[in-house]
């Protein structure tokens, strides 16, 4: 089997390397490097079935020609993480929305198998008490920046299904729920590894807004298998999984248990919106996902305890030699905090 993985340098995408491998495939990775980094794939640089192209999606004639040949194509690659979204918003749309295009055309053409990586973000403001996969999405203006990229991947998700209906193109669509773990970044505002980083070093654990919004979190070594057996089950053709964690949690109880689990000393301190990602900035508070259709089709049931994600990304942090991807660097300095003991 010879697979693509767009994105492939990336945190989730070089876990989905080492596995496919682990397997017995042949294993291309295009990545343009501007999130991911070629350390991610240490473990794998000189596999004799690995190779990196680095290269962007948004270059129709280099996504054709890794594509071509292969039987199935993982597509990863996306603007990744709130900070860089809001702080680039124009390349992050590109991205998602041109380089997607470009990714569906092409294993049209070659006839190759496509799994969509998608984002729990398409579902917007929706605080229902489980969010499946025929939930209303609530978007706020598309003039701020979070829900542009959300009205992107629901683009992508609109042009995966009619590349799905009117050309046969056997595509599945995954809906990612705050997937954490090893080799993931806090820079981006992704929000474990940028708490966990700042208890290693002591510093306060900033919570934004008041700490009550929930999520589930969900590991990358739950997530990978689960994304080959979406993109090997025909009977996934033309839908959208949810994959997500199975346990909701305060984002202020998260900060309490990496305090726990890595033994720091810091304080909590809550911090407005507007202080960590400038003016206009909306969160929602509450986001769960119904993960019944993936575990009834490819038996998805996640099991890594909030507790063993936090050593995992705690541990990886530790090794990394650049610690300044550690944590995000918020917009403006902490003008105004609430301490929490």
């Amino acid at each position: 089997m010879k697979s693509l993985v767009t994105g492939g340098a990336g945190f989730i995408g070089s876990h989905l390397v080492e596995e496919l491998l682990a397997r017995g495939d042949d294993v291309t990775v295009l990545d343009d490097l501007s999130t991911g980094s070629v350390s991610n794939l240490a473990a794998v640089r000189d596999h004799p079935r690995f190779q990196l192209v680095v290269g962007t999606i948004l270059d129709p004639t280099v996504v054709h020609g890794v594509v071509s040949g292969c039987d199935r194509v993982f597509h990863l690659a996306a603007a990744v993480g709130v900070k860089l979204i809001i702080d680039d918003p124009l390349a992050s749309l590109r991205t998602n929305i041109h380089g997607t295009e470009n990714v569906l055309m092409v294993c049209e053409e070659t006839g190759a198998t496509l799994l969509l990586a998608s984002t729990s973000e398409i579902y917007g403001k929706n605080e229902a008490d489980r969010l499946h996969e025929d939930s209303d999405r609530v978007l706020g203006s598309t003039l701020k920046s979070r829900w542009s990229y959300a009205s992107a991947k629901g683009i992508d998700e609109a042009f995966a299904h009619a590349y799905w209906s009117q050309f046969g193109l056997a595509v599945s669509i995954v809906r990612l729920f705050n997937t954490v773990g090893p080799r993931q970044k806090g820079r981006y505002g992704m929000v474990v590894p940028n708490l966990v980083g700042q208890a290693l070093r002591g510093d306060p654990l900033t919570v934004f807004g008041t700490g009550e919004q929930t999520r589930c979190f969900s590991s990358v070594h739950d997530i990978v298998p689960a994304l080959i057996g979406v993109i090997d089950n025909d009977a996934t053709r033309g839908q959208a999984l949810n994959l997500g964690g199975a346990h909701e949690i305060s984002i202020l109880d998260l900060a309490r248990a990496i305090i726990r689990v890595t033994g720091s000393s810091s304080e909590i301190q809550l911090v407005p919106y507007d202080t960590a990602y400038g003016d206009g900035y909306e969160d929602m508070r509450r986001r769960v996902p119904d993960n019944t259709r993936a575990h009834d089709l490819v038996g998805f049931a996640p099991r890594t305890s909030i507790d063993e994600i936090v050593r995992g990304v705690a541990e990886s942090l530790q090794s990394t030699v650049d610690r300044s991807d550690w944590t995000m660097q918020q917009a403006r300095p902490h003008a105004s905090t609430t301490v929490i003991v």
